[in-house]
């Protein structure tokens, strides 16, 4: 009778423990059996993290992810994981478990960012360089104001009209010297003529700096800077982060100087508010933080600081996407063909009349802004956005972790057939086309989104403009075979060499 007790006590126990099972975790944590309506917090519980996988220890699926860059199909890695585990999905790249967003929705909230549940998130080696204090990395009330100034007057019409003449100024002196070369029948290499133009214009809207001394100064050392911006965190002498952090003090002693003279100048001046400002450090100098409530002027180490890296966004997306729809209309010479054939109309238009060219001449350019468009979703430049969860987080029935790293992956997006008919292919007429692509649409965001939508993106499309406007109604070229490489950033392996033939 005892063996036959202590049986039966033991099967109690056990169909105790079983209906615990069921009911806590069963029901509760899996949503099981129980069709009531669920609390928010109860279906979060019951929500799992995408599905995916972490690869190998340590590395994880680091050595894939880099590879894919390599191919002429960056977003293979993706498509491989998307395929099997859905359009989310988590992996371990770089160092970190990540979860990797391919759908657009997802994306958008995300880069919406309500609730400021989200913050930039970047590899190691960029913290480290840019530093606490970095516009890039900050979140919350200073980074919305600095975006709202900035962007305010890279928007008002008074810049753009006087921007207009400062690029075509400098885009037609660049194009008058290509001919002026020892051997004009030798190539040059776009990828840097290119970058030559634009840095130029980015410092001179930045602080005003003028071709010379200190303009090749800056540009020498930005170049030993953004080196720094992949590399391994180590800031020991004769590493590349120590170079690179050395090469932005010595900068940084540079634009503190300007910006320095500029305060004193603008304090012995009783007209310091009157007029537009000359570029983004006046307008920093005069913010006096009305705008957040704070009445706090911005310390002059932080403005100096940003300035320097507000120069890394703009240095090498602008020049890339020039180069790259250089290379993408060599491929095809219909869409060239209605590129010159638009532009030449302009050009005859204004030498007819006298008038000189506004802004609103080249962004009204149909075709040529298709050409841009299209440029910019096959070969983004910003191919993802890297962001951390500051608390869990519900998306479309994904949960995203506490302090878990998400990857909006905005090429993806782009090169997706079910948002691109045909997304291989260089189609500018998609463009056009009203069932077509949109560039106001969450499936194309080459400058990001939400809260941290690049202030420069209309500035960076004029720029783009009046470069291809005066490129294709001065020369026609032919461009030697070329690659396109997608890693660490977006870049042509030989620096597209083309020759040029004045019309």
């Amino acid at each position: 009778m005892k063996w036959v007790f202590g049986n039966w006590e033991l099967i109690c126990t056990v169909v105790f423990l079983g209906c615990l099972f069921y009911k806590y975790l069963m029901v509760r944590r899996w949503g099981l059996g129980d069709k009531k309506e669920e609390s928010g917090d109860c279906r979060r519980r019951r929500l799992q993290p995408p599905r995916g996988t972490s690869g190998w220890p340590v590395i994880g699926e680091t050595i894939e992810f880099i590879a894919s860059g390599y191919t002429s199909r960056p977003v293979s890695f993706m498509e491989k994981r998307k395929s099997i585990y859905g359009k989310v999905f988590k992996t371990h790249i770089l160092g970190r478990p990540i979860i990797v967003s391919t759908d657009p929705d997802v994306n958008k909230v995300v880069l919406q960012n309500q609730g400021n549940v989200f913050i930039p998130c970047y590899p190691k080696s960029v913290i480290e360089l840019l530093g606490e204090s970095s516009i890039l990395q900050m979140n919350g009330g200073l980074q919305k104001r600095l975006h709202a100034i900035v962007g305010g007057f890279l928007r008002s019409p008074q810049f753009k009209a006087r921007i207009t003449k400062d690029i075509q100024k400098s885009v037609k002196l660049a194009l008058s010297t290509w001919m002026d070369r020892d051997n004009p029948q030798q190539p040059l290499y776009l990828q840097d003529e290119t970058k030559k133009i634009t840095f130029e214009i980015l410092v001179r809207l930045l602080m005003s700096v003028e071709p010379g001394e200190d303009m090749e100064f800056l540009k020498r050392e930005f170049m030993e800077v953004i080196k720094g911006l992949i590399c391994l965190p180590v800031k020991l002498p004769g590493f590349r982060m120590y170079k690179s952090l050395q090469a932005k003090e010595r900068m940084l002693k540079m634009v503190r100087k300007i910006v320095d003279d500029r305060k004193m100048t603008m304090e012995n001046n009783e007209a310091k508010s009157s007029g537009l400002p000359n570029d983004v450090i006046d307008v920093l100098l005069r913010d006096t933080g009305e705008s957040d409530g704070t009445q706090q002027r911005l310390p002059l180490d932080f403005i100096s600081g940003n300035i320097i890296e507000m120069m890394i966004p703009g240095e090498d997306s602008v020049p890339m996407i020039m180069t790259l729809a250089i290379k993408y209309l060599c491929d095809n010479p219909t869409a060239l063909a209605c590129l010159v054939h638009e532009n030449n109309k302009l050009k005859k238009r204004k030498d007819e009349s006298s008038e000189e060219y506004a802004w609103t001449d080249y962004v009204s350019l149909e075709f040529t802004q298709g050409v841009i468009s299209e440029t910019l979703r096959m070969a983004n430049i910003i191919n993802a956005i890297w962001r951390k969860a500051l608390e869990d987080v519900e998306i479309d029935g994904y949960l995203i972790p506490k302090g878990w790293c998400v990857l909006a992956s905005l090429t993806s997006v782009h090169m997706d057939e079910e948002n691109y008919e045909n997304p291989d292919e260089f189609d500018p007429w998609r463009w056009e086309r009203k069932t077509g692509a949109s560039v106001k649409s969450n499936k194309f965001t080459p400058f990001g989104g939400g809260q941290r939508l690049c202030p420069g993106l209309e500035f960076s499309r004029l720029e783009i403009s009046i470069f291809l406007h005066h490129l294709v109604t001065t020369y026609t070229w032919v461009a030697e075979e070329d690659q396109i490489v997608y890693f660490p950033t977006v870049k042509t392996r030989r620096k597209l060499p083309i020759i040029v033939t004045p019309r």
